[in-house]
């Protein structure tokens, strides 16, 4: 593993996501190294020889002095890199940004794959409206070791039931969703009691992660070849156009309010959770590949 330290200007980016005023990353590269990552497309400008997966370059910024500045704004950490992944048990770069944004009235939302951020839990329960998701496509430890070197499941699962008693919204991600293999259903009634949202996104497919995860789906689920054929060279949308209906129902059943790519509701602890469809969300990837372009011009 290449780790290394570089020196930035900033760390706080303005970001493009429709979902928060700044973007965080306290880190270039994740070691979690998951195989469907659209992060790896920042590889082209690290100049890094090495795998996607395997180097991290370890962000160090100038203390910020007048934090107030951001009062009312939200940040996003995470958009193009895990900020608890394992270096950060050493490094703690994510908690000395939290610690020099403390009380200054920003609000933070954290995606993550790790229960880490069970560290900074007290730490990230002073700020106002809080965030906290997990990334669950997959309840079957074996498909997940195949796709992401995180924390198992369970971990997850744990870290986000914590997070919601301590009384922080959280957030189940179930994404990326492998047609064929992921079973949302399952994962939305394993999580349901421990989060606020629950955010479906499809998976996509797109620069040189496509060929990665067609040939592993090819070799180890040969009988999906021609549904991946149908979604991903024929573009046919008709499985996420039933999936779509089969949540609508599903959700009416079991009681929880299903929206389209709007995650401005959210339940109250101890109401059941919404659950948000980005199945059709094409006009959010521009913004995300902006991003991560920006991304790369602050960081490398």
């Amino acid at each position: 593993m290449a780790i290394q330290e570089i020196e930035v200007k900033a760390v706080m980016t303005k970001s493009n996501l429709p979902v928060a005023d700044f973007s965080v990353n306290p880190y270039v590269g994740c070691t979690h190294a998951c195989k469907y990552c659209y992060a790896s497309f920042m590889k082209r400008f690290t100049n890094h020889p090495e795998p996607w997966g395997s180097f991290v370059d370890v962000k160090m910024w100038p203390e910020i002095k007048n934090a107030k500045k951001y009062a009312g704004k939200e940040a996003f950490f995470g958009s193009v890199t895990d900020c608890y992944q394992p270096c950060e048990a050493k490094y703690k770069r994510t908690r000395a940004l939290l610690e020099q944004l403390q009380g200054s009235g920003i609000s933070v939302s954290i995606s993550t794959k790790s229960d880490l951020v069970l560290r900074d839990l007290d730490l990230i329960k002073t700020f106002p409206n809080a965030r906290v998701s997990w990334s669950i496509n997959t309840l079957e430890e074996d498909f997940r070791k195949e796709m992401d070197r995180g924390v198992s499941i369970e971990r997850r699962l744990e870290a986000m039931r914590q997070f919601y008693d301590a009384g922080v919204q959280t957030t189940c991600f179930i994404s990326p969703i492998f047609p064929g293999i992921t079973d949302v259903e399952e994962i939305i009634l394993r999580a349901k009691d421990y989060c606020n949202l629950v955010w479906l996104e499809n998976l996509n497919l797109r620069g040189d992660y496509k060929g990665r995860i067609l040939d592993w789906i090819h070799l180890n689920h040969p009988e999906l070849d021609g549904l991946y054929r149908d979604i991903y060279t024929r573009k046919d949308r008709t499985f996420w156009s039933d999936l779509d209906a089969r949540m609508r129902s599903f959700c009416a059943e079991e009681g929880l309010p299903y929206v389209r790519n709007d995650d401005s509701r959210r339940a109250k602890h101890g109401e059941p959770p919404v659950v948000v469809n980005y199945f059709f969300h094409e006009e959010i990837i521009p913004s995300a590949r902006k991003e991560q372009l920006r991304q790369t011009r602050t960081c490398c």
